[in-house]
């Protein structure tokens, strides 16, 4: 039974993508004369992550802390990252955000599409050119008081520890004097983990957000240390995470 609803999920979710990409492109093309930095398509795309999010009999799915969000507040807001679920349930999170996202996932049929149309920011891995494009990308957008999404584990942890955080998103906060909204995920690294193409059923999703830090709360002007502090925060909150489900 398990193996059916996995196959089921997959192919459910193909086809919605599939059946919803025209949809973006309408919209997409229909706005961009006024809408030149993908607000409209990035709307749709989070409907489609919350139906998609919803639309499976594989797991529960909770989400608290979303009042904790400022209407009119960009952030930069990061993530502890176990799944390719996570972008999906992440997508529940009702904001006006951009994600930057590694380039390989631009080139994946319809999802890298709908990215650029979007807005979102692709980053080479490992490419210091690609890093500054990057980041002077990421400065504009939150210049139009728009948030920025990142995993600054980089990729997805296949333990239930954090992998250490990369600096760039740290680096943003500071040189664009934007809070950091932290967030903590977990359930998904069961239900697919990395690397793992079969979903487990069974599982409680979770998505906590917490209180946001803003610039006069960072401690420190050095990204080292606020990746440090961030770390322990979203490890701390990730195991009271799990002992409270």
């Amino acid at each position: 039974m398990e193996n059916f609803r996995s196959v089921f999920t997959w192919v459910f979710t193909v086809v919605f993508l599939g059946l919803m990409f025209p949809v973006t492109c309408i919209i997409w093309f229909a706005g961009y004369p006024f809408d030149r930095y993908g607000k409209l398509v990035h709307r749709f795309l989070l409907f489609q992550g919350r139906t998609l999010t919803r639309a499976t009999p594989l797991w529960k799915f909770k989400i608290e802390g979303t009042e904790k969000i400022r209407k009119g507040q960009a952030y930069v807001i990061i993530c502890n990252h176990q799944s390719v679920l996570d972008i999906i349930l992440l997508n529940n999170i009702r904001t006006d955000f951009r994600w930057i996202s590694k380039a390989e996932n631009f080139r994946v049929p319809i999802l890298g599409q709908s990215m650029r149309m979007a807005g979102y920011i692709s980053i080479q891995r490992g490419n210091k050119d690609s890093s500054i494009q990057m980041h002077e990308k990421a400065l504009k957008v939150l210049s139009r008081n728009t948030s920025i999404m990142m995993f600054p584990e980089g990729t997805r942890s296949q333990s239930r520890k954090l992998l250490p955080f990369k600096l760039g998103a740290f680096h943003l906060a500071l040189n664009s004097d934007k809070p950091i909204l932290p967030v903590v995920i977990d359930g998904t690294g069961a239900v697919l983990p990395k690397h793992g193409y079969r979903f487990r059923s069974g599982h409680i999703l979770r998505v906590s957000i917490l209180d946001p830090v803003f610039p006069g709360a960072f401690g420190t002007g050095d990204a080292a240390g606020l990746a440090e502090k961030f770390s322990n925060l979203i490890s701390e909150e990730l195991e009271k995470l799990r002992t409270s489900s």
